[in-house]
This record gives structure tokens, C-alpha cells and sequence, in this order.
């Protein structure tokens, strides 16, 4: 999870250019989740992870009505895949609240709304030399954020990748490293106040901005929808700066 392959100046336009060869699906279809479970197997396999999920690959959480699952396809190839949480003090179901229970109460105790990504998988053979794949796979959170007017960001990760979100989407601490035992590792709790560092994050890194369009084809679902848009193409090449504030509850 570096940056460091490309230089500071022209980091933000490769991935921008990327963006071209890129597509995200919202994934719903029985046919869908089980190519998402195939991946997840595939990745946490090669990295000893298995047994993170104890409840198995896909489980009740992934249908739950606030679970967006989302594949991202390079060149029409499934790399990728995370599972995002809207979590609102309403409707307190995510994965970090199974970790950190108390710390995710009080956020929402406080009147807070979140988005909580987990569940990330990405192809160890697909992926090796594509260092670009963790900034595109976690770009549908801050498509969330914008489209939920949502308050935090949530990260629950491993201690070694604290740095990366500390880095990248300006996140704080919440509750330091500590071994969670839905898990069954060391687990540290961070979250990104997108009221406070949207602009800076969307100015920084501009290919996490989308259009209204794009949060709706990712997010919206009313009794009047039918299935998920089969193909979302990233947008933000095409949002003027101009724009920006209007992507995140600045």
C-alpha cells in the first residue's frame, strides 16, 4: 500500500488515467456473490487469513439491507472486491461493531452516521504489480460518504496498515491496536472525519471524487429500482474542480 512507485507530483494523474480501464459492480446477483466468495477465499488463502472469517466467506452481514458489496474489474477482470456499511445509530449492524462494540456505540450514541468498509480481497495473482488496486477498492467508501452525507469513515485494520489510512485518508486513531476477538487478531479502530478533511483528501487524491451520478448508480436503492447498473464507470475525470466541495459533507 505505497505510493512510492510513481512520484508525489504525478501519483494522483496515473491513477486518474487508470480510471479509464477501470469499472465497479454492485454486486447482488447469486451468481455475483459467489465469484466475490471465490475471491475472498483466493486472497485470504495466500495470506494465511482464513481463519478471519470464522463464519465463513459470505455471511448474514453480506445481505444485510445497508451492505453494499462491490467488485472492481480491470480490463474486465475481477481484481478486486470490498463490502461497505452504512451504519447509522438506527441501523447499528457492521463489522467493526462486532469488534469494537463500545467505541462504535458511542459514535453513533453521539447522532454520527458511518461508513464501514470491510472484507477487502484482492487477487494476489492479479494485483502483485498493480499497487494502485488498494486506493481504487477503498475509493467506494468515500463515494458513500458523499452520497450518505456520512460523518466518519471507519477503519478497522491490521496494526502494520494503520500507517497507510493514517497517511492517505487522514485518519485518527479511535482505539488503539488491542486483540479483537471476532477476529482473532490485534485490530486497531481509526476513523476519517470527512467534515473536517473532505476537501483536503478530495484535493489530494481527486480520483476519489464522484459525480451525483455515480454515488446514485453505487447507493440508491428504492422500491422503484430494479437490479444494480451491470457496469459503473468511475467519474473523476469528469467532476469539475469547481465542484469539489459539493462530493463530501464539507
Amino acid at each position: 500500500m505505497s505510493d512510492t512507485l510513481f512520484t508525489r507530483s504525478d501519483f494522483s494523474t496515473k491513477i486518474l488515467e487508470i480510471l479509464d480501464q477501470v469499472e465497479y459492480r454492485r454486486v447482488e446477483s447469486s451468481e455475483d456473490m459467489e465469484e466475490v466468495e471465490r475471491l475472498r477465499y483466493k486472497a485470504y488463502k495466500a495470506h494465511g487469513a482464513l481463519s478471519l472469517a470464522p463464519a465463513g466467506l459470505l455471511d448474514d452481514v453480506d445481505f444485510d439491507s445497508h451492505a453494499y458489496i462491490f467488485g472492481l474489474y480491470y480490463y474486465g477482470e475481477l481484481v478486486s472486491t470490498i463490502r461497505l456499511h452504512y451504519v447509522t445509530p438506527e441501523h447499528r449492524i457492521s463489522r467493526s461493531g462486532e469488534a469494537f462494540p463500545e467505541a462504535m456505540d458511542e459514535l453513533l450514541d453521539a447522532g454520527l452516521t458511518l461508513i464501514d468498509p470491510a472484507r477487502f480481497a484482492a487477487d494476489p495473482e492479479l494485483t502483485a504489480n498493480l499497487p494502485w488496486v488498494p486506493y481504487l477498492t477503498l475509493r467506494p467508501a468515500i463515494v458513500a460518504a458523499a452520497y450518505f452525507r456520512a460523518d466518519r469513515v471507519i477503519q478497522s485494520v491490521r496494526p502494520p496498515h494503520a500507517a497507510f489510512y493514517k497517511r492517505v485518508f487522514y485518519a485518527d486513531t479511535i482505539v488503539p491496536s488491542r486483540l479483537a476477538e471476532s477476529y482473532g487478531v490485534d485490530v486497531t479502530l481509526m476513523a476519517t472525519n470527512v467534515v473536517e478533511v473532505g476537501r483536503k483528501l478530495l484535493t489530494r487524491y481527486p480520483f476519489f471524487i464522484s459525480s451525483a451520478s455515480e454515488q446514485r448508480m453505487m447507493f440508491s436503492r428504492t422500491p422503484h429500482d430494479t437490479l444494480p447498473p451491470l457496469t459503473i464507470i468511475p467519474t473523476a475525470r469528469f467532476v469539475p474542480q469547481g465542484e469539489l466541495g459539493t462530493d463530501l459533507p464539507l
